[in-house]
């Protein structure tokens, strides 16, 4: 009997590609292109919104808010959320783990945001996962505790209540999506 054999690649292998992937313990993964206007307005407004809550806090100076770049994880990981946030003195590749991620969520991406990406944001301890639903106007808001993200709110039209090590910010998640505002 045949043993079915995996490819396994690394970050080298991934730089080479052609085309957008994310590579998740070896595996490559095509990433979607974005689905519709509303997800990227959502994003355009999140970016927005977070650029604005750090210029009005001191001790947020140093925080970068970057769309669709590349989290070099390990070896063999490379993701590219909507939207990260580090506090971390970069270079031109981010391989510190953020503070805050954001996937904005669509079906095509929705198993690997909501599961995949969810348990390897946690383990690497990101303080803080957004999933962000522009078709249903919500928001699932969750926070690191001990390795494991546990859910803070439900958002709609509210405003949540964030903190990054000094930073503490409001976000009103109701300016984040199409024909609320």
């Amino acid at each position: 009997m045949a043993r079915a054999y995996h490819e396994h690649y690394t970050v080298e292998d991934y730089r080479q590609w052609e085309g957008d992937w994310e590579l998740i313990q070896g595996m490559p993964y095509a990433m979607t292109p974005f689905p519709s206007v509303s997800h990227q307005v959502c994003l355009a407004d999140l970016v927005y919104l977070l650029r604005q809550a750090f210029e009005q806090v001191d001790s947020c100076s140093n925080c970068l808010v970057a769309v669709a770049l590349d989290w070099e994880i390990f070896s063999d990981t490379v993701v590219r959320p909507d939207l990260l946030v580090t506090c971390h003195q970069q270079g031109e590749r981010i391989v510190t783990t953020p503070e805050l991620v954001a996937e904005v969520v669509s079906p095509s991406s929705a198993n690997r945001d909501e599961n995949l990406k969810f348990d390897l944001y946690a383990r690497e301890g990101v303080q803080w996962y957004l999933l962000l639903y522009p078709d249903e106007h919500r928001a699932r808001i969750y926070r690191n505790q001990e390795g494991r993200f546990v859910k803070m709110a439900d958002a709609g039209k509210e405003t949540v209540e964030l903190e990054i090590g000094e930073c503490r910010f409001s976000l009103p998640f109701g300016r984040l999506w199409r024909g609320d505002r």
